[in-house]
């Protein structure tokens, strides 16, 4: 059923994926600061936001080796990712996800789900359905640029609708912040939130 559900399109939230980012660009996101630019949105192709400096400068897991995987594999691969990591794993979707293509997805890092009490979150993960339903509300079909999430609603794989909003560096979707956004995959493009998007029951 969850492969049925994932195939649709595209597939869960997972998976920082890469932007090349050039030596400019890692130094601002170094400091802690998001990378600017005078223009209204985003430069395409681009990453962007404050939570960037937590990606590992090199290896498999950089902005660089993560634009060469599939956005499973390339999440993997990402130490902030590591309970979405493992949430895709118990839900059976890493084969789904990295066989899916032009997909955005909205990956809640570490700290989005450390926001939710344990007990909570255990119930979630220990449920296929449930948390096949929460990781494909995540992902929705095509690949999503800053000017698109300037104002936009977008229906997921889960069924259900998400409305992003935002300018320049600054974005939310259905108010989650994105933390590291426009991070390219080989078949994804990942916006990095601090918030776990919760479907409508």
């Amino acid at each position: 059923m969850k492969r049925a559900v994932l195939t649709a399109g595209i597939i869960l939230a997972l998976g920082l994926g890469t932007a090349a980012c050039g030596a400019d660009e890692e130094t601002e996101a170094a400091s802690g600061n998001p990378a600017t630019t005078s223009a209204s949105q985003a430069p395409a192709g681009e990453n962007f936001g404050p939570g960037c400096a937590a990606v590992p400068k090199d290896g498999p897991g950089s902005f660089t080796g993560m634009a060469a995987d599939p956005v499973a594999t390339a999440a993997s691969n990402n130490p902030v990712l590591s309970t979405l990591v493992t949430a895709v794993k118990k839900a059976g979707l890493v084969d789904t996800l990295n066989s899916a293509q032009d997909i955005t997805v909205f990956a809640p890092a570490n700290d989005a789900f450390a926001k939710i009490p344990e007990a909570d979150l255990n119930k979630v993960l220990a449920d296929e359905k449930t948390l096949t339903g929460v990781l494909t509300y995540h992902v929705v079909e095509g690949r999503k640029t800053p000017a698109d999430l300037a104002s936009g609603s977008f229906k997921t794989l889960q069924g259900g609708t998400v409305t992003a909003k935002g300018g320049g560096t600054d974005y939310t979707v259905n108010g989650a912040k994105v933390v590291c956004g426009n991070v390219q995959t080989g078949n994804a493009t990942v916006y990095i939130i601090d918030t776990v998007l919760m479907p409508a029951k």
